[in-house]
């Protein structure tokens, strides 16, 4: 039986691994340093490893604790790794970056999930609600074995699809594809353009237009426009939505902004990322 070691276990993103991976088929110890998120195991019934004894026992390293906080905890644990330990991470940015162990007798994982696809299609209402995926709604998730060898692919792939369970696909990527999609596709273009839009629709109901009539409209019209552009419907926009498009497009988005693709600018966000700067 595979001996984890979940740090961060506690806290916002650990506690949710905890409770997809507490009656998975390992031997789970968790680490954590906080009083509250030690409480917080303990309403559980689940007790907390002491770190030295964590580093001694796991084969595998979870680090569920905030981007920023990923780098200093893998240099401060490195150490005491036993080799062959595989160190899983749940996003690309601080791996992307450069910042966990360079150590060749251990492997590093990378993995992320992709949240069910919008609209959610799931037959059971609370399924519907679960827009992060990770509790009742299925979705698909992003591995990359960065380091190790490629017989730790699928212990790291099969460890990733219980943290995210429901898993349907899991894709394999090169950590560097990863940081494509997150930061750069996700976070720099497709989340700064919904907080745009959003921005937007409250910039319509500063100048009049009921909130309620604007969140409606909005959200109905981001609706239709996602199943046209990704082809879920058999339709097109109109031609007059085509000629917005086009004149709309020279005047919000600069000229070179798919240079956020570039790699340099990728791993600047990463890096940004893993300092929170």
């Amino acid at each position: 039986m595979t001996t984890i070691a979940l740090f961060g276990a506690g806290g916002k993103i650990g506690f949710r691994c905890v409770e997809n991976l507490k009656d998975a088929p390992y031997k789970m110890l968790y680490v954590e340093v906080s009083s509250a998120g030690i409480e917080r195991l303990a309403r559980e019934g689940l007790s907390v490893t002491p770190q030295d004894r964590a580093l001694r026992d796991a084969e595998v390293v979870i680090l569920a604790v905030p981007d920023n906080l990923i780098g200093s905890l893998a240099r401060e644990i490195a150490p005491g790794l036993r080799p062959s330990t595989m160190i899983i991470v749940l996003d690309a940015a601080v791996a992307y970056a450069g910042g966990l162990p360079a150590r060749s007798d251990i492997s590093c994982f990378v993995a992320h999930p992709c949240h069910p696809a919008f609209p959610i299609a799931e037959n059971d209402p609370e399924a519907r609600k679960d827009f992060f995926g990770g509790n009742k709604a299925r979705q698909n998730i992003v591995c990359s074995l960065m380091r190790g060898p490629e017989s730790h692919y699928a212990t790291g792939e099969a460890i990733c699809r219980r943290v995210f369970a429901p898993v349907a696909v899991a894709h394999r990527l090169e950590v560097e594809q990863i940081a494509m999609l997150e930061p750069a596709l996700a976070e720099t273009v497709s989340a700064t353009c919904i907080v745009a839009i959003h921005e937007a629709m409250n910039e319509v109901i500063r100048r009049g237009v009921p909130a309620q009539v604007a969140r409606d409209f909005i959200l109905g019209h981001i609706n239709v426009s996602v199943a046209t552009v990704f082809g879920m419907v058999d339709a097109e926009f109109s031609d007059g939505c085509k000629l917005t498009i086009r004149r709309a497009q020279r005047r919000i988005f600069r000229p070179d902004w798919k240079e956020v693709f570039e790699k340099e600018n990728i791993r600047t966000e990463c890096m940004a990322i893993a300092e929170n700067a």
